[in-house]
């Protein structure tokens, strides 16, 4: 029977409609599971700066994916067994490439999901070829997993560093900010973001008058905002590629040091709700900003994000909704293929269209495993606007699937 419009949209409000994976049995693809169990991984930041817009709510999130799967299929699931692990990365590669080995080898992994910093997500990818597992990013930002890095068992599932931008680096630049002084983490993550912000803000008629790496994680970023200071004639903007607990100490420096009573405007590459938390809505407010999504997007995003709050007490980050996403449509891809198996469960993603509480008008490209959606740029509230504690974010305007994302990197050979 077909679902009325109603019964469509109440699913997805709900978190739990996957659209587009179809509901095959057990026998769909004719295949089986491994071991009698699917094994879901979150590697992650379970205490270091990442570990609020990731950490232990995205295994949350991903246990809330296997949870309304097993309600949505009952004994007609795939397997009534399904196992979420976790691990600690602590944002390093070496560390990250040793626990994805043993999630994958020795707990049973079949996919992997979340890994926040850049140069983890880039062990992992190298890690899940080896292994011939999947691999879902939805914390890391770096272009490279589905450029010149890419390979057939990692998907790009929320954002990345064209995506952030071409939102808020041509916009700032648009509005006026055409001098920039850019400071990013000296790794993958903040190596991408300088490159690809100095490109839009070149292509919106801006130019970066100085750059700098700066050590990752830090908690002193005073050379070079006193350096920014001292610049003649002084930049227009500075923009702060940082992330998480790296980024709210540059934020709480800027002002300290008072770069905005000499007109340098802060612009900021990534911001969750996380940081804006920790900063304060009241310092923050105006700043703008691109995001893959924001809980208070609209009631579809509110709903799902109601839910997260009643499991775990805070309002979900984008990379947290973006797990529960992932993990969603890879148990309904494992569901319509009958079997885990990597290539059969790919052969179900690749070229999907779908709309789901996260993802708008979302398609999983074949050709480099990036989820194309609609991005949204967003301004921090004004806190006496609020509705409610934890509502920051305001919508600016939608950027299209279309022209959120870069097309297919030249670089990324699926072989």
């Amino acid at each position: 029977m077909k679902r009325t419009i109603t019964t469509v949209l109440a699913a997805l409000a709900a978190g739990t409609l996957v659209a587009g994976c179809g509901g095959g049995g057990p026998s769909a693809g004719g295949g089986k599971i491994s071991d009698n169990k699917i094994v879901l991984g979150v590697l992650t930041d379970l205490s270091g700066v990442y570990a609020d817009l990731a950490g232990p709510h995205s295994v949350d999130a991903v246990k809330m994916a296997v949870d309304d799967f097993k309600k949505k299929y009952g004994g007609k699931a795939v397997t009534k067994d399904i196992e979420v692990v976790q691990a600690d990365h602590q944002n390093k590669p070496e560390v990250a490439n040793t626990q994805a080995r043993e999630m994958y080898e020795r707990k049973g992994a079949d996919a992997l999901f979340d890994v926040p910093t850049s140069s983890a997500a880039l062990a992992v990818q190298t890690v899940a070829g080896q292994e011939k597992k999947l691999y879902f990013n939805t914390g890391a930002a770096t272009t490279e997993l589905a450029g010149k890095t890419c390979n057939p068992y990692t998907y790009e599932w929320a954002y990345d560093a064209y995506m952030l931008a071409h939102g808020t680096g041509t916009k700032v630049t648009e509005q006026g900010g055409k001098r920039w002084y850019t400071i990013y983490p000296d790794y993958a993550f903040g190596q991408d973001m300088q490159a690809k912000f100095e490109s839009a803000i070149k292509a919106a008629g801006g130019t970066v008058v100085g750059k700098d790496p700066t050590p990752f994680p830090s908690d002193n970023f005073s050379t070079f905002l006193l350096k920014a200071k001292g610049m003649k004639p002084a930049p227009d903007v500075l923009g702060a590629l940082q992330a998480g607990g790296d980024l709210a100490n540059v934020v709480k420096q800027y002002q300290q040091f008072k770069l905005k009573d000499q007109g340098i405007k802060l612009a900021i590459g990534l911001l969750f709700d996380t940081d804006i938390k920790a900063i304060g809505a009241d310092k923050l407010a105006g700043t703008m900003f691109t995001t893959a999504w924001f809980w208070g997007l609209d009631a579809q995003a509110r709903g799902w994000a109601d839910r997260f709050k009643a499991r775990t007490g805070v309002r979900p980050t984008f990379v947290q909704a973006a797990d529960y996403s992932a993990a969603s449509h890879y148990l309904e891809a494992v569901q319509k293929a009958g079997t885990d198996k990597s290539e059969a469960v790919s052969k179900q993603l690749n070229g999907q269209h779908f709309s789901d509480f996260f993802a708008r008008d979302a398609t999983i490209r074949a050709e480099d495993h990036r989820v194309v959606h609609d991005a949204y740029l967003a301004q921090v509230k004004d806190p006496k606007k609020a509705t409610e504690d934890g509502d920051y974010t305001q919508l600016v305007e939608t950027i299209p699937a279309d022209r959120a994302f870069d097309k297919p990197s030249a670089d990324c050979h699926m072989s």
